[in-house]
């Protein structure tokens, strides 16, 4: 057994700089220069590792819809739990690693705050998919910065055909509405809303999902539906990597 070389997580995850890399993509998606920034490494080292990382199926990378010359980094959160779990099942049988639950509620009222450009589909499927995943215990609100005059047909579509979440009639909701009230945690998950994202919480509870927009266009045709199905599966992941985060908030740091 000694001759057999490590797991291919282990080699990868176990370099100090790729280790940095994966602890600050845990908690948002980043592009390369923030990367930078937050390593202290030149950006060919950083560039390089990153290569390494994507290679491995760690990471992925989208194009950047504010600035087409950029990309943002995602870190793929089931595809380091199962090299875990392999890394663990390669030392012995015995550390076979279970599936973490991703069930547990936060132990105070959390409020967070979804936001995309037109609050027509990214940023409701996420409201209603953390309410429908944490019972409603945690309040999810979700708002626009350039709102759309409705939301798209396929929003509540495929939150009923696929999810089974019956979405009540709204409409699509400005940021500026939202003014003086305070969150525990803004999640972007367009790059263009990041770019304009209020200060509504603090620096360190802002993320930042990298998500596309569906139907770009807001063509009702139903063409579009697979393009909001596959958004509503990555945010669905997104979400319930999200909800053990929230479990962990100090109950004297939730806002009043």
């Amino acid at each position: 057994m000694s001759s057999r070389s490590a797991p291919a997580f282990v080699r990868l995850a176990g370099h100090p700089l790729r280790w940095q890399l994966l602890t600050e993509l845990a908690g948002s998606d980043l592009r390369v220069r923030e990367l930078v920034a937050l390593v202290d490494q030149p950006q060919n080292l950083v560039s390089y590792h990153l290569r390494l990382l994507r290679e491995a199926g760690l990471v992925s990378t989208t194009r950047s819809t504010f600035d087409g010359r950029d990309s943002y980094y995602h870190l793929d959160l089931e595809h380091c739990a199962e090299g875990l779990a392999a890394t663990g099942t390669a030392l012995h049988p015995a550390l076979r690693l279970a599936p973490a639950p991703t069930t547990a509620s936060p132990v105070a009222p959390v409020t967070v705050l979804f936001v995309c450009t037109g609050n027509s589909a990214r940023s409701p499927l996420a409201e209603a998919l953390l309410r429908h995943h944490t019972s409603g215990q945690v309040t999810a609100t979700s708002a626009g910065t350039r709102p759309a005059p409705r939301l798209h047909p396929h929003t509540a579509r495929v939150l009923r055909r696929e999810h089974g979440i019956d979405l009540p009639p709204r409409r699509p909701r400005h940021l500026h509405t939202l003014t003086g009230r305070r969150f525990d945690y803004l999640i972007t998950l367009c790059d263009k809303a990041r770019e304009v994202g209020p200060e509504l919480v603090d620096h360190d509870r802002r993320i930042h999902w990298s998500i596309p927009d569906p139907a770009p266009s807001g063509d009702p045709d139903r063409q579009h539906y697979p393009a909001f199905a596959r958004t509503a599966a990555n945010i669905d992941t997104r979400i319930r990597h999200l909800i053990p985060v929230l479990a962990t908030i100090d109950p004297t740091e939730v806002q009043p």
